[in-house]
């Protein structure tokens, strides 16, 4: 990633660059988009779906974050995560075939569990946060996530 677009106009908004779960989901979506666009015999429309579900996720992560609501930001991360379960089956799809090689798709699935496995995780502390009525509605959210490094 471009380090100096990440670290120029920074504010409290855009604090979700930090974020090690943001960053995972541009690299898979990197990841995939150029695969798919390679992909010239698969019809466009499920090349565009396969681009789109994984492009879901890194937005709904960014688009949570800017929320004042921790509970927006857990439903953010849902679909986050609902946006990785629709890319991954896709992706399966296309390997079952025969369109994506194994290879490739077991680099795919490293990245894809990876990713998965964090915001996972990140939605439990939240939970666990939102139980214990510890959170705020307020800025305070994003100075707390980022302490957790999620």
């Amino acid at each position: 990633m471009d380090a100096e677009l990440l670290n120029r106009n920074k504010n409290i908004n855009r604090g979700f660059r930090k974020l090690e779960v943001w960053n995972e989901a541009i690299n898979l979506y990197v990841f995939v988009k150029d695969k798919v666009r390679d992909l010239k015999e698969v019809p466009f429309k499920f090349r565009a779906q396969a681009e789109d579900s994984v492009n879901s996720c890194h937005s709904n992560i960014a688009e949570g974050y800017s929320r004042r609501s921790l509970k927006e930001y857990i439903q953010f991360v849902n679909i986050s995560l609902s946006s990785l379960a629709e890319n991954y089956s896709q992706i399966f799809a296309l390997h079952s075939a025969g369109d994506i090689d194994r290879e490739w798709f077991d680099e795919y699935d490293k990245k894809h569990y990876s990713l998965e496995n964090k915001l996972v995780q990140m939605n439990k502390v939240m939970i666990a946060k939102v139980d214990q009525n510890v959170w705020k509605n307020d800025y305070i959210l994003r100075e707390i996530i980022e302490k957790y490094e999620l």
